[in-house]
Parts: C-alpha cells; structure tokens; sequence
C-alpha cells in the first residue's frame, strides 16, 4: 500500500538509490568490511552459540538420555528356584555336565600353578558385611579374572552355613600384555589359559560345589541368565572399568537382580566407573554408599 505523500506518477526509486541511501546511513566501521567477511563472522558466533547451548543442555539434563537407559528390549523370563540354578547353567552352557568334571585336562596339568589367586580389593569387608545382611543364595559376579574374590565369597557362604551358588561371568582373556611380578596369563599358540588358571584356582579353594562360570562377554552372559530366569539376591559388578562399559554391565546386571537383593561393585575410584554409577543413581532414585574402593546402591 502506497503512502498518502506518494503520487501515482512518482517514479519509483532505483536500486543504486536505494542502496546509496543505505550506505550513507550506515556507520562508517561497517564500510571496511565485505559481504563475505561479515558473513563468516555471523556463521562463526552462530555455531559457538548453538554449540555452546546444546552441550550445556545434555550436561544439565537426562532427559534426553531416556533411549540409552532403557535396557528392557527383552523381557526376562520368570524366575527359576533356586535349586535349580546348577542344573540351568549345566544344561544351557555345558550340555547338561559338569565342566568340574576330569579337571585338568592332561595337556594342561603341568603348565598351570597350582594357586595364583591375584586379585583388587577381593577380600575387603563388604563382602562379609553383605552376605551377613542379605544371606543370599545366589550371587553373579561380572568380572572375576582369576576368582579370588569368588573364592572367598564361597568361604564366607560356607562359615555362615549358607547353601550359595556364585555364578562368575568373565570371558577369561584377560587383557593384553598384563604381567605380574614374574608371572604371566600363559599361552597356548596364542591362547589364554586365564580359565583354566580360575578353575585351579577354584578347585585349590575346595569351592567347585559353590561356583560355576560363565566363560563370555559380560552383556551376552548377562542378557542369557536373564533369558533363562536365573536371578540373584547379590550382584557384583567388577569388569572394564570405562563408563561405557561398566554403565552397559550395571544396566545389565540389575536386570538379574532379585527383589530385595543388592548391586554393588568395585572400583568406584575409577572416574569412568564413578559417573556411571552415579548416574544410575540419579535416574533410578538410589543412593550410592561408598565402601573404600566398592560401592553399593540402596
């Protein structure tokens, strides 16, 4: 719509005019700079801006981690008694045997030592104080390497007169190159013997009754006990020690968990560990009690 001072017979003004008159309004610094030039600076202070405001945002929040706490793709089957955790475990992982029995293999005996039971923090307190308080029959250990705390777990079981199954799951690979005051993981043309090391171990403790073994990943063992209704009053959480990792395995883990059980683990010291942890915390309503270097949540 036309002004009231305009006339239908003004011609309209030109481009070059307008423009004039918008460079002789403008101030004179702008003047120095080009089209293109002013334009990077735009782009530039718009991406900082909206860099800035989204980190921010996911730091501040979980809302929008809800896709990545969500571990119910499958539903667990209901839970089987607990007399029959042995025999579930005999007939899905060792075709309904022992793998206790005719241990060790010939071509095995010599190499392995017959204890060598290294381990972090495997004989703290909170074991004891744990199994006091919840007298469990079942316990799952992710992460066991050579079964030192899953050994003593069984003597603590046993001096309290509790009828326990521990289950360890570990792939038994250990990690490479790692290297103990004279002693290695030995090799078989590249092999691992870690398992074989653990069963020693285990058959040294007098505890093969007490604890069997899951020889794979964390998360496949895991998803399985959940698939087969396998569940524990304690589950303990002490494999890799990066947030990925160990966030994946306490997701996990508490699937397995029965009600009124305990998760709790160790290596709470570890940065990657301790932001998992706590923000399982955070987004289940736990509260996260620290015990040297384990943690426990209630």
């Amino acid at each position: 719509m036309k002004s009231e001072n305009q006339s239908d017979s003004s011609p309209p003004p030109s481009l070059h005019h307008l423009r004039q008159r918008y460079l002789n309004r403008s101030p004179p610094f702008l003047s120095k700079f080009s089209r293109q030039t002013a334009l990077m600076i735009l782009i530039v202070i718009t991406a900082y801006a909206l860099g800035y405001g989204s980190n921010h945002f996911l730091s501040e929040t979980v809302g929008d981690l809800g896709p990545h706490t969500d571990f119910s793709e499958h539903r667990c089957a209901d839970a089987v008694s607990y007399s029959a955790v042995r025999r579930t475990i005999h007939e899905r992982v060792f075709n309904g045997k022992s793998p206790w029995e005719n241990f060790p293999p010939s071509h095995i005996a010599g190499i392995l030592d017959r204890q060598w039971t290294k381990g972090w923090g495997s004989t703290a307190s909170v074991f004891e104080h744990l199994i006091t308080q919840v007298q469990p029959k079942t316990i799952i250990e992710v992460g066991t390497f050579l079964g030192a705390s899953a050994t003593h777990m069984a003597a603590l079981t046993k001096k309290l007169g509790l009828d326990t199954q521990i289950i360890c799951i570990d792939d038994f690979r250990g990690w490479p190159g790692w290297y103990d005051e004279g002693k290695s993981v030995k090799m078989i043309n590249g092999d691992s013997l870690l398992l074989y090391q653990f069963m020693q171990n285990v058959v040294t403790a007098n505890a093969t009754e007490s604890i069997l073994y899951l020889p794979f990943s964390t998360s496949v063992a895991l998803s399985e006990l959940c698939q087969w209704g396998v569940y524990a009053d304690l589950v303990e959480i002490d494999a890799a020690h990066d947030f990925h990792a160990a966030w994946v395995d306490i997701n996990n883990g508490f699937k397995v968990l029965r009600p009124g059980g305990v998760l709790f683990g160790h290596d709470i010291v570890w940065e990657g560990v301790r932001n998992a942890v706590e923000l399982f915390a955070k987004i289940h309503g736990f509260r996260v009690k620290v015990d040297g270097e384990h943690w426990i949540l209630y």
